[in-house]
């Protein structure tokens, strides 16, 4: 691994170690703005267009909020950890399920083991190329729902534990490992329900959940990792991926487009 002080001098790696308490907040409450604007926007205009357009747009957003985890398993996301840690945990993994603490000690070794056998994201590149079918079917079952139901049915699975278990300590495995994801989707769907629009929670929070952004997560991870000129090379086994507005803001949102 090479170490950044290896490229970069004291002054260069300071300026690139700048974190901004008031963009990270920034950029969390612009993901929800968006969430909750594409909701407005349905309910204003219901008819497929504007429905579409609302799912795609959350469902970027729900990859955003991923994404901004992601920074804040790194400690980026602001300067003081703490607020780093509440954005990052309650406003982004949590709602989609996720834990930053998990996600950051998993996240490490794909850093650390970069297209390696050790690269726990190996599995989401190696199988590439792929034939057009192939792919024409991963792409079907990403946007019917079918592969983000068999991973959270292995989510599930693993947070009850073995069926061996009593019920008692299944379903406190789960509310140990799951119970304040669930929680706070719980008040998503009742401040929904508040407002007289309870059913935004399963079209809107839980398709997009379940369709849209299982589909560019797949772009995204075929874009950065797939068929790269050099696995052993730390500068030739990630790609930054070259956008259009248009695509930045349906597929890569929050500057994922860049990836080293």
């Amino acid at each position: 691994m090479i170490a950044a002080s290896d490229l970069l001098n004291p002054a260069q790696l300071a300026e690139v170690r700048k974190r901004s308490d008031w963009k990270g907040t920034g950029l969390v409450i612009h993901a929800w703005v968006l969430i909750f604007g594409s909701m407005a926007l349905f309910v204003f205009w219901p008819n497929p267009i504007t429905y579409i357009l609302a799912v795609c747009i959350i469902g970027t957003r729900m990859l955003g909020l991923a994404i901004l985890m992601h920074d804040g398993a790194h400690g980026v996301l602001s300067e003081n950890q703490k607020l780093n840690m509440f954005l990052s945990q309650w406003f982004c993994a949590i709602p989609l399920l996720a834990d930053t603490n998990a996600y950051r000690a998993y996240h490490l070794q794909h850093h650390a083991n970069t297209q390696t056998e050790k690269d726990p994201d190996l599995i989401l590149s190696a199988p590439f190329p792929v034939t057009k079918k192939s792919f024409r079917r991963k792409m079907i079952r990403d946007l019917t729902g079918q592969t983000a139901y068999q991973q959270r049915k292995a989510q599930f699975q693993n947070a009850l534990g073995s069926s061996d278990l009593p019920l008692s300590q299944r379903l406190n495995n789960l509310r140990q490992k799951l119970g304040k994801g669930i929680l706070v989707n719980l008040i998503l769907l009742a401040g929904l329900a508040a407002t007289g629009h309870a059913y935004l929670y399963f079209i809107l929070w839980v398709v997009p959940f379940m369709t849209w952004q299982m589909a560019i997560i797949r772009i995204r991870n075929i874009a950065e990792h797939a068929m790269v000129p050099d696995n052993e090379d730390p500068f030739r086994n990630a790609r930054t991926t070259l956008t259009t507005p248009f695509t930045r803001f349906l597929m890569a949102p929050y500057l994922s487009l860049i990836h080293i």
